[in-house]
C-alpha cells in the first residue's frame, strides 16, 4: 500500500495544475529565493486540506451538495484572476528588488482550499489510502508522504521556472511566456466544470 500511496502522491503532485502552473511562472518572474513562501504554502495549504478531508470534509460535500458548487464558482472566479495577474507580469525581475511579488505564504495557503486540482486529490487520497481500523496511523502516513512529494513538486516547477527565465529576458518573450501560463492556468478551469 505504501508503494501505492507514493506512486499516487507523487503522480498527483508533479504533474501540471493550477499550483505549478503558478509557481512555474513565480519562478520565472521573481526566481526561487523570492518565491519561497508561496512554496510554503503551497505545502502547509495542501498538508492542512488532506488533514480536512481526512477528518471529514468529504462528508460535508455529501451532505450539502451546494458547499462544492460554491467551491468550484469561487475557485474558478480565483483562477481566473489569478490568470489575469500572471499575463500581465511582465519581464522577470532580478532574485532582490524586483517589481511585483509572488503570492504570498497565506495567499498560497487559503488557495488550496479553491484549488479543484487539490482538493479532488486530499478527497482520493483519504478515500484510497485511510482505511477505517487504522485511520490516526494511515492518515499520519498520508500526510508525511504527501507533504515530501508536494516539497519536492513545488521545489522542482520553480526551480524549472527560474532555469526558463534567463531565456526571457526579452519583453517580448516574457509576454508570450505569461500569456502562455495564463492560458494553461485559465484551462485548468475546463476540467472542474464539466
Amino acid at each position: 500500500m505504501l508503494l501505492s500511496l507514493v506512486s499516487f502522491a507523487f503522480a498527483t503532485t508533479c504533474t501540471p495544475g493550477p499550483n505549478n502552473i503558478m509557481l512555474t511562472a513565480s519562478g520565472v518572474n521573481y526566481g526561487f529565493a523570492r518565491s519561497l513562501p508561496h512554496m510554503a504554502g503551497v505545502v502547509i495549504g495542501f498538508v492542512v486540506l488532506i488533514a480536512a478531508c481526512a477528518g471529514g470534509l468529504g462528508l460535508l460535500f455529501t451532505a450539502y451538495p451546494a458547499v462544492h458548487v460554491v467551491l468550484k464558482v469561487v475557485g474558478a472566479a480565483y483562477l481566473l484572476w489569478l490568470a489575469w495577474k500572471v499575463a500581465n507580469a511582465g519581464r522577470p525581475q532580478p532574485e532582490e528588488g524586483g517589481v511585483g511579488r509572488p503570492l504570498t505564504f497565506l495567499q498560497a495557503a487559503a488557495f488550496q482550499w479553491v484549488n479543484p486540482k487539490g482538493v479532488l486529490t486530499a478527497l482520493g487520497a483519504v478515500a484510497l489510502f485511510v482505511r477505517p481500523q487504522s485511520a490516526s496511523t494511515d492518515t499520519a502516513v498520508l500526510l508525511a508522504v504527501f507533504a515530501l512529494a508536494t516539497v519536492v513538486s513545488v521545489a522542482v516547477w520553480t526551480a524549472f521556472g527560474t532555469v526558463v527565465s534567463r531565456a526571457l529576458r526579452e519583453e517580448r518573450h516574457a509576454r508570450i511566456f505569461n500569456a502562455v501560463m495564463a492560458l494553461l492556468l485559465a484551462a485548468s478551469i475546463v476540467p472542474m466544470v464539466i
